[in-house]
């Protein structure tokens, strides 16, 4: 997929910031699509199909947690990426946005050219996720890579993209340990930053759905998957 074919959605209710973040992605070749409001936003995702989504949090009408966890419900839209952008830097904050489904968290003020490479290691996951087996089964639990479906005893479990690739990651070598900064570069891209707490939320939401049992934390190491 060439640049000219990527959309990317970018929801602001500053004018200011919707032009200078515009205008730089647009150099780089990308396609801008622009909301002001989360309903705006969502209206406007459902039409678009973009792959990228960048969100402000504090929005008129529905602010961008809530319209993140709108549009993750949206079938046509589980590939996209979404990531906030915001001058909201609480961790309580954070961890809503990825609770909500944001695959990234990106705090302002930041420079244009820093946001254009963090723009790009997202959309480099587009053509690097490709897996050696389409259809995973251990125990009761089938992941089917190629249609992004988690089955758990007969029961589909709607999985967020960045939940989806952790226990991809997790359950590709069961009982193997993972180091943190090893699922940071595999899951997140290594050139994106991401909080310290991004992997022990996504591990609490899998113990939710998944079952606590099959996530071990090996302490001041990382993660394993026990099937």
């Amino acid at each position: 997929m060439s640049k000219r074919d990527i959309k990317i959605l970018l929801v602001d209710d500053e004018p200011d910031i919707l032009e200078i973040v515009g205008y730089n992605l647009s150099l780089e070749g990308y396609q801008i699509i622009t909301a002001t409001n989360g309903v705006e936003a969502v209206k406007k995702a459902k039409k678009e199909k973009p792959q990228l989504i960048i969100l402000d949090v504090m929005m008129p009408e529905m602010d961008g947690i809530e319209a993140c966890e709108h549009i993750r419900n949206i079938p046509d839209l589980k590939e996209t990426i979404i990531t906030f952008l915001t001058a909201r830097s609480e961790d309580y904050s954070q961890v809503a946005g990825f609770d909500a489904g944001a695959d990234d968290y990106i705090t302002k003020p930041i420079k244009p050219k820093v946001l254009v490479s963090k723009v790009k290691a997202l959309l480099r996951r587009l053509k690097e996720e490709e897996v050696s087996e389409s259809i995973v089964k251990i125990g009761q639990l089938i992941i089917d890579h190629e249609a992004y479906k988690v089955i758990l005893k007969g029961k589909e479990i709607v999985l967020p993209r960045k939940e989806f690739e952790l226990l991809s990651l997790l359950s590709s070598k069961p009982g193997k340990v993972f180091k943190r900064d090893e699922i940071l570069d595999k899951v997140w891209g290594n050139e994106v930053v991401v909080g310290g707490r991004t992997i022990d939320v996504h591990i609490r939401k899998l113990r939710e759905k998944i079952g606590d049992d099959s996530f071990k934390t090996v302490k001041g190491v990382g993660y394993k998957f026990v099937s």
